[in-house]
């Protein structure tokens, strides 16, 4: 009997919180196989536990999103981890939140900041990624979004803080939108983890990283193309844009 084909994956910031978790649950079915990336491997001890136990399924690489010549020059690298099979979910994880500043403090350069990272990174990561996306099975594209990118809620939530933050997360739900418009036989899914207690979220979020992880997969195993471009909290209620 012919061996099953292996579902392939690539996550951005898989070297701690939301990202490590998103590696480990996806890892958790004998066949996925993740491509992981981060700024630093070396560093990177979590994924360096599951390499030594995933063994072929797990390839961590280096990858500074920030830097976009690094990004454009990673695609032969991909290709050569990828190109047999190509790639059924790219999941732009990686993301910053640097100020908690209100709209008046907020400078240009902070919002350049986060738009570089939280939108235009997967921007350029999908673009590099999509000759390799249309040759997968699944061709799904996931971004990990937040509530704080709702026009809609972000006033009631988050009220007039975390400015750059949230106007790089708007961004990049509009990134979505368009990529499901240009590829209609996309999976495209805008995905907020929650507020989960990593580096990022902080001591006081209410949500462990794998309960969030755990909804989110959910939401990803059953999301299909016909279902238009969707924007869903981990627990699956939908978010207006």
């Amino acid at each position: 009997m012919a061996a099953a084909q292996l579902t392939t994956w690539l996550v951005t910031g898989a070297s701690r919180g939301i990202g490590l978790e998103l590696v480990k649950q996806i890892l958790a079915t004998p066949t996925n196989k993740v491509v992981a990336t981060c700024r630093n491997p070396d560093g990177a001890t979590g994924l360096t536990e599951l390499k030594d136990s995933a063994q072929d399924r797990l390839d961590v690489v280096r990858l500074d999103l920030d830097d976009f010549e690094a990004v454009r020059s990673s695609a032969s690298q991909l290709n050569t981890l990828l190109g047999e099979t190509g790639l059924d979910y790219l999941v732009n994880n990686a993301g910053i939140s640097l100020r908690n500043e209100l709209a008046s403090e907020t400078e240009p350069e902070d919002i350049l900041q986060h738009v570089r990272t939280n939108a235009a990174a997967p921007a350029l990561l999908s673009k590099i990624c999509l000759p390799l996306l249309r040759k997968g099975n699944k061709k799904a594209i996931i971004h990990i979004s937040s509530t704080a990118g709702s026009v809609n809620l972000a006033i009631p939530r988050v009220g007039a803080k975390i400015t750059a933050y949230s106007m790089s997360k708007a961004a990049l739900n509009m990134l979505a939108n368009k990529q499901k418009a240009e590829n209609p036989d996309f999976t495209v899914l805008c995905l907020c983890p929650g507020w989960v207690r990593t580096g990022l979220g902080g001591p006081a979020a209410p949500l462990e990283a794998p309960q969030s992880v755990e909804g989110l997969m959910k939401i990803i195993a059953a999301a299909t193309p016909e279902d238009g471009c969707r924007f869903v909290r981990y627990n699956g209620d939908v978010i207006p844009w």
